[in-house]
């Protein structure tokens, strides 16, 4: 089957049947894609470390989900991998329990409303409706722009291009691929513009299964004015509401797990400590939660990475991690500090020219 015939069964399957919140992201490109052998079923992942790191959990139907794990299985040991699930959610969980011989640890966790709680919750904060007063004040008018319109859009490249380049971390890959605004095919985008030019967009991706969307992207230019991302959420999050979307998340805040999880080895558990306090300079993950947790998010979900064995290993951890920076996690670490260095430089530089 050709790359162009493949992509477009999977995105198919996809439509049909995906219900992780990140099963839209087994199409991002770099992720390999193994299908059952009826292909009803289809797994995505990266390979690394001697490891399938699966994009959240197959895309099938309910009740095919045990065939197509045994059958998932099977390939993977003729492959001599192990399979590493990152992300996994409800379903999958309490099939893998069922089935046992994995463990699972908790690398996050991911805030969940139905769209209207989301407006609604928004519109009771008196913080937050300041927050959209100050952004329309200054000019900021959201509207929904068509695939057409928003693809390659050079205002919008403009506008992520800043956004990336302010990032502490190289460019993720993964479940995190940043360049979405060559393909918008069923995602819906909504753009803030003040005086006629894009300061920010927020691009949603379908969680079919559950007539939902996950926030993939919300991004602001440097001259956005503040309050111009929580605008634009309200304005996605009420559109969807009224065409009857059930669900919306804004995806995986890392390295914060919901209170009462106390079953990680301590290791890890130290591990996330270490670094929610010493790598702000590269991700600000603490101040993701708080602006995250400013949207009274309806339920808080841990996002599970499963692995087989009775204990997750550092060798797991190092896997998990490799998938996303697309190398030894040194080298990101390396890449981190180099543009942390270039960050403070440039600061310094206009610091002098005041």
């Amino acid at each position: 089957m050709n790359e162009v015939v493949e992509g477009g069964a999977a995105r198919k399957l996809v439509l049909d049947h995906g219900w992780n919140s990140t099963c839209y992201q087994v199409l991002n490109p770099g992720i390999e894609r193994w299908w059952s052998s009826d292909r009803h079923s289809m797994v995505g992942f990266v390979r690394s470390g001697g490891m399938a790191i699966v994009a959240g959990a197959p895309v099938c139907a309910a009740h095919r989900l045990e065939a197509t794990l045994n059958e998932f299985g099977s390939y993977l040991r003729r492959e001599h991998l192990q399979v590493c699930f990152f992300g996994a959610e409800g379903r999958l969980q309490s099939q893998l329990d069922r089935q046992g011989g994995t463990v699972s640890v908790v690398m996050g966790s991911q805030p969940e409303w139905s769209p209207r709680e989301f407006v609604e919750a928004l519109e009771s904060d008196a913080s937050l409706r300041a927050q959209l007063n100050r952004a329309r004040n200054k000019g900021v008018v959201v509207t929904e722009w068509e695939r057409e319109r928003a693809e390659r859009h050079p205002g919008l490249e403009g506008v992520l291009h800043d956004w990336l380049a302010s990032r502490g971390l190289p460019t993720l890959h993964f479940l995190v691929e940043p360049e979405t605004l060559g393909d918008l095919r069923d995602r819906r985008v909504f753009v803030a513009e003040r005086a006629g030019r894009p300061v920010g967009f927020v691009t949603l991706c379908p969680v079919p299964a559950r007539k939902g969307w996950l926030t993939e992207q919300f991004v602001r230019g440097p001259d956005a004015p503040n309050g111009t991302v929580e605008v634009m959420l309200y304005h996605a999050a009420q559109a969807v509401a009224h065409d009857g979307s059930d669900y919306l998340t804004m995806g995986i805040v890392p390295l914060v797990a919901p209170s009462g999880l106390g079953t990680d080895p301590v290791w890890l558990r130290v591990v996330r400590g270490w670094a929610r306090a010493h790598y702000t300079r590269f991700y600000n993950f603490r101040g993701l939660s708080e602006f995250k947790s400013k949207f009274h998010p309806t339920t808080w979900q841990p996002v599970v990475v499963v692995v087989e064995g009775d204990r997750f290993t550092w060798r797991h951890l190092r896997a998990v991690v490799r998938a996303f920076t697309v190398g030894p996690p040194e080298f990101a670490l390396v890449g981190g500090l180099v543009k942390a260095v270039r960050a403070e430089l440039h600061a310094f530089v206009r610091w002098l020219r005041r």
